[in-house]
């Protein structure tokens, strides 16, 4: 049986602000599948590497076949290491979000691409791999055939076979069949020192749920589909239980609606409880499903932080945005979790396709005014695949790169009312008012007046 590899490359960006530094459950889970039937598969996550020294570790590895996990910001760094690494390696495997609804943009640099769940698809393509069989047997995989060289005028070649998709695979139903991720090839000493020194507790993720039911006009739901599956709630504790033995102490629960069924997550909050267990953990929230007495549960089984997607301080542009809620309902989702003595975060998007500049000063006034203690402002991102990308695919002026810009970290990719510059002086605007109020307490609005009517006048005259 071939020696697998799996790499996650992530590589720090100069200027990434971000505290976000998570194990790669969805490699982790791939490499689960592929043990348990027998093979040999190492994780090469790069999170804490440098560039080179994770391609030598690579080439070091000698794995017949490897598999990269790609995303928009990871896009450069996934065909770089493809194409230094096709010399020596057997099969090149695509997977993750943009290669779900991007393939065409990888397979010319490799093998094959996975489309969606991996976990299934991978475990056949190496059966196929290893039995010199026909990669057509795998459903959801675009590869080229009879083992053509890469080329990227092979669709334009007139008598030569195109890329091969093999039609969509089902959506897996019973999630407590699958089993967990491989946590023990991740690097979780580097984990474990790295939040301990930002936050002075030891952050891990887990996902109780695969899909999200809602259709966020910007949200990709590439990998798992327009759908809502649950695993039990003793199937998650199961797993809780193994990241604490592995050191962690507190879980981030990274579904993309993790309230949305509150009784399932009553119930989680019950078999914590049950075992005895002491963790703190946080979640993803919409602000429509969180009430009062599912607050208190979930205060009262560890919870200490509930990040919402709130996105806009207008309801016009939340109805652009297809997001189905309200401004006030984001409020009183923050003032409900607050209520119990859990801390909130919140998510706003500024400059979204629609809006003027004082929508766009809406919702910075409306999120600075919130009692939140973590609040995150970003530009539109138009994923491949989502209708925002459609709505605006021929305005497009570039790929997503790693900013160099030194107050923002980030980048406007296509071309809109706003200029790049001014909204990132929006963000940075955002951020000194929430960091002002939040210093000043009770006198925070009343002296941070002035601030924000001037920056308001310097943003509207702004192009």
């Amino acid at each position: 049986m071939s020696r697998v590899l799996l790499i996650y490359p992530y590589f720090r960006a100069k200027l990434d602000r971000s505290i976000f530094r998570f194990p790669p459950l969805g490699v982790g889970y791939v490499a689960a599948s592929l043990r348990h039937a027998g093979y040999d598969v190492g994780i090469l996550d790069c999170t804490f590497m440098k560039r080179e020294d994770a391609l030598e570790q690579a080439l070091r590895s000698r794995a017949e076949v490897v598999g990269i996990y790609g995303m928009v910001s990871m896009k450069p760094d996934v065909l770089w290491l493809a194409r230094s690494l096709r010399p020596s390696s057997g099969l090149l495997i695509a997977g993750g979000p943009l290669p779900t609804c991007d393939p065409l943009s990888f397979v010319n640099d490799f093998d094959v691409v996975v489309r969606g769940e991996g976990e299934q698809t991978v475990l056949e393509i190496m059966r196929e791999w290893d039995d010199h069989g026909d990669f057509r047997n795998v459903p959801g995989i675009v590869f080229r055939p009879n083992g053509d060289a890469p080329r990227n005028d092979l669709f334009q070649e007139k008598g030569r076979e195109p890329a091969i998709f093999t039609g969509e695979r089902p959506l897996r139903r019973d999630l407590d069949g699958i089993s967990f991720p491989a946590r023990d090839l991740f690097p979780n000493r580097d984990y474990i020192a790295y939040w301990k020194k930002k936050r002075g507790y030891a952050v891990t993720t887990v996902f109780t749920t695969r899909g999200c039911p809602f259709r966020c006009d910007f949200c990709s739901n590439a990998v798992f589909g327009v759908s809502f599956r649950e695993r039990s709630a003793e199937n998650v504790v199961d797993e809780v239980e193994q990241a604490l033995f592995a050191g962690y102490n507190h879980i981030h629960f990274a579904d993309d609606v993790f309230t949305l069924n509150m009784d399932r997550v009553a119930g989680i909050c019950g078999e914590i409880q049950r075992r005895g267990l002491a963790f703190t953990w946080e979640c993803l929230g919409r602000v429509d499903s969180l009430d009062g007495r599912l607050a208190a549960l979930m205060k009262s089984a560890g919870c200490r932080r509930i990040y919402f997607g709130i996105e806009s301080g207008n309801d016009s542009i939340l109805s652009l945005m297809n997001k189905k809620i309200t401004v006030a309902a984001g409020r009183r989702a923050i003032e409900t979790a607050r209520s119990v003595g859990i801390e909130t975060g919140a998510f706003f998007i500024l400059g979204y396709p629609g809006e003027t500049d004082e929508t766009v000063l809406n919702t910075i006034r409306f999120a600075t005014s919130l009692p939140v203690d973590y609040l995150s402002f970003t530009v539109p991102y138009p994923l491949p695949g989502t209708p925002l990308y459609e709505k605006i695919q021929k305005n497009m002026t570039k790929e997503w790169r790693p900013p160099n810009a030194p107050l923002s970290d980030h980048v406007l990719t296509f071309r809109t009312e706003f200029s790049e510059m001014k909204l990132r002086f929006g963000i940075l605007k955002g951020r000194i008012q929430h960091g002002l109020r939040k210093k000043l307490g009770e006198a925070g609005p009343n002296l941070v007046r002035p601030f924000e009517k001037l920056t308001d006048h310097l943003f509207k005259l702004m192009r």
